[in-house]
């Protein structure tokens, strides 16, 4: 049996030299390694009390839809700026090269439902922040995040140090 990082192909000097794109596009197209990475981010979840999943767009919709079916748990997505039909609140935050806005639905969450927030990586934990600051405006309580990859030598995890947080891998790196 393969480990899940061996379904993770790595791009050199993408999109910039000196880094390392950590690509999950190879993970999910692999039925071995989709079903590795789900069943990987289910049990580092499995103690984790919470009532509604919600994935960012694009890659959180692909591991969170599943782990939400899974629990028997809502989906919640968060989507970018203009996506989202009905009334939606909006975070913008920073990237390396400017900055982005997120939206949810104003009615997605109710207060006090507690949330378990799902991503492909977190890096800086610019993205997973906005998220959680959308999540916690509309009442909503964060019981944790969990992402595919980790890159913890972007600290991503000390930003967001009062939250729990669960990769299935973890890249010392960038």
């Amino acid at each position: 049996m393969r480990d899940l990082d061996s379904y993770i192909r790595s791009i050199p000097d993408f999109p910039e030299e000196g880094i390392i794109f950590r690509d999950v596009t190879s993970v999910i197209q692999d039925a071995d390694g989709f079903k590795l990475a789900i069943d990987t981010m289910q049990d580092l979840i499995k103690d984790l009390d919470y009532d509604v999943v919600v994935g960012a767009e694009s890659r959180g919709f692909i591991f969170g839809a599943p782990l939400a079916y899974n629990n028997h748990k809502p989906l919640v997505i968060i989507r970018k700026a203009g996506k989202l039909p009905c009334e939606t609140i909006s975070q913008e935050y920073a990237l390396e090269y400017g900055t982005a806005t997120i939206e949810i639905h104003k009615d997605a969450i109710k207060p006090g439902q507690k949330i378990l927030l799902v991503d492909d990586l977190m890096a800086t934990g610019g993205t997973n922040e906005a998220m959680i600051k959308l999540v916690e405006a509309l009442g909503g309580e964060v019981a944790g995040v969990v992402v595919l990859i980790e890159l913890a030598g972007l600290k991503g995890r000390e930003r967001l140090a009062k939250y729990r947080i669960d990769a299935a891998i973890t890249y010392e790196g960038k």
